[in-house]
């Protein structure tokens, strides 16, 4: 059946009614103007080109349809790639250098991500400056130190990540550095680890990756305006403070409870040190590990990554607020990290606090802590801190120092010594092995060669000991098949070349991705307040102490809040 529109093709649409044999009608052979007169159509040389059907309206609608199709294409296009290019220029980019070391593959080729995320306290523009405050006299400065630097590793299968927060207060050995876009440079200096970013990214990237020994592959870094861009664009940030607080450095304030947090309140709340825990450092880590879970929950929540609007306000403001290594320079490379991240559930997203130490020379200072080489340890060697089903390890919520424990009887690490051996052949092999048992809590007996080479790991015990010994194998994840009882005393532990690198045994033929040592996650997580991305409910703990002042008189954030009633709440 013919379409009621149009006839046969070819053809000019016929009337119901049928034409009287031999009347003449304009359309055979002649085309009819406006005013009525007949007009022959011609062809090439002024010849009749035969009868000239007028189009039928389907066929009109149908071109028209086209031609609109045919321009949405080209201005979506168009569109696509102009939004493609404005993104990509909006990127600023620095290399590496190599400076933080490169990551291994795992038994099945696949490689963990380890990323150095910094917050910067530069006033290198003038918004800067009237956020971060502290330019009515220097007026907008050059060079920023990382006040914020957290190690983000995703692991090789995708399947769990860990934040490991560095307090900015950190005494460490800074090595030689020149930053290539302001030239300054430095043959190396012991200082606060924050202070590595004066020398450029790369910089602070290769200080982290001297200090922890995990390789640090990528970093991202943001300014105060970042964090206001950030939050503004993902619509604000939830977060609960267990008390009212005013913190008068920060001018963080808000009451008791749950608030969302845009722009400037948002910065606030990342800055505030003394506003949370002990007024330090230590305590805003804390703080600042609930925002960016409650930050990760909202880009993981239902619609906000299925909203093209929303997609491209987060896109504009991310690719805006971040400078990053030359290893995410591009749209397409933050996608794809961005999907890394988006694989990984929120119970199985880790974050910690490096365990600290007060540092001998200066009480406003810290140094490495016990506890913070097997943290340092269980990243590198892209072990777990949840289990499979995204609970926490027995010492996630641990908060005392770690004591490893044999499977049958427990002994504490402290009153066990172990003399280490190196039968590999690789140089340092016995004294790192030695100093990870020491930053487990074991006893050091003294370090060595074995009379020869080995090539597989045993730990040997005497009369008495094997309960030590199981408490030794269980921190260092050695099988139990590997344990012997040996005609002396003391425990002897020589480390065979089935060992060649790491501080956590895992022998080639059964080693598996997923493997972790109970031991060393509890070691990990003792004294980092470890928590997880999906604990939606937890609230900052607003210091109990003096840490602010008011008109001179020092206060409790609570009371400062209650004594300031005509400043107005930061969520107002």
């Amino acid at each position: 059946m013919s379409d009621p529109w149009d006839g046969p093709a070819g053809q000019a649409t016929r009337s119901r009614g049928r034409r009287v044999p031999g009347q003449r009608t304009a359309g055979q052979g002649e085309a009819r103007p406006p005013g009525g007169r007949v007009v022959a159509a011609r062809g090439r040389g002024g010849k009749s080109s035969g009868p000239v059907r007028p189009m039928g309206r389907g066929r009109r609608l149908l071109r028209t349809a086209a031609m609109c199709l045919s321009v949405l294409v080209v201005v979506t296009a168009g569109a696509g790639w102009w939004f493609y290019q404005h993104l990509n220029g909006n990127i600023r980019s620095f290399s590496l250098d190599g400076k933080g070391g490169t990551e291994k593959a795992d038994a099945f080729g696949r490689t963990p991500i380890n990323i150095l995320v910094m917050g910067s306290d530069g006033r290198t523009s003038k918004t800067d400056c009237k956020l971060g405050g502290g330019c009515s006299a220097t007026g907008v400065q050059t060079g920023s130190n990382a006040d914020v630097q957290m190690v983000l590793h995703i692991s090789a299968d995708r399947s769990n990540a860990t934040v490991m927060s560095i307090p900015r207060d950190t005494m460490t050995k800074v090595p030689a550095c020149k930053d290539g876009e302001s030239g300054r440079s430095t043959p190396g200096y012991y200082g606060q680890i924050n202070s590595a970013l004066q020398y450029g990214p790369a910089c602070q990237v290769a200080t982290v990756h001297q200090l922890t020994g995990i390789p640090v592959d990528h970093f991202v870094k943001l300014d105060f305006s970042g964090v206001v861009k950030m939050s503004d664009a993902v619509g604000g940030v939830s977060v609960c403070v267990s008390d009212d607080v005013y913190d008068t450095y920060s001018h963080l304030k808000l009451s008791k409870g749950t608030h969302t947090l845009k722009g400037v309140a948002a910065l606030e709340f990342v800055r505030s040190r003394h506003g949370f825990g002990d007024g330090s450092d230590l305590g805003r880590t804390v703080s600042q590990h609930i925002f960016l879970s409650a930050m990760i929950r909202k880009f993981k929540s239902a619609g906000t990554l299925t909203d093209p609007t929303a997609v491209y306000r987060l896109s504009d403001a991310a690719t805006k607020a971040l400078t990053v290594d030359d290893g995410l320079d591009s749209v397409k490379k933050l996608i794809a990290l961005a999907d890394d991240v988006n694989k990984v559930p929120t119970r199985r997203i880790t974050f910690a606090t490096m365990q600290t130490a007060p540092d001998p020379a200066d009480d406003d200072r810290v140094v490495v802590g016990a506890g913070a080489k097997a943290l340092f340890s269980t990243i590198a060697e892209d072990q777990p801190l949840t289990t499979g089903a995204g609970k926490k390890s027995s010492a996630s919520s641990a908060t005392t120092k770690a004591t490893a424990t044999a499977t049958a009887s427990a002994v504490p690490a402290s009153d066990i010594a172990v003399t280490v051996e190196n039968g590999t052949g690789i140089t340092g092999r016995a004294s790192a092995v030695a100093t990870a048992l020491t930053g487990r809590g074991f006893g050091s007996a003294g370090t060595g060669n074995a009379p020869s080479p080995v090539t597989a790991t045993t730990l040997t015990y005497g009369t008495g000991q094997q309960a030590a010994a199981r408490t030794v194998a269980t921190a260092l994840g050695l099988p139990a098949a590997r344990l012997r009882q040996g005609p002396g005393s003391g425990l002897t532990l020589v480390v065979g070349s089935d060992w060649p690198s790491g501080s956590s045994y895992r022998a080639a033929s059964t080693a598996s991705p997923a493997d972790t040592s109970p031991a060393d996650t509890e070691a990990a997580v003792s004294e980092a307040h470890a928590s997880t991305a999906d604990q939606a409910k937890s609230c900052a703990k607003v210091s109990p102490y003096k840490t602010v002042t008011l008109d001179g008189v020092p206060m409790t954030p609570a009371q400062a809040y209650a004594a300031a009633r005509t400043q107005p709440d930061s969520d107002a």
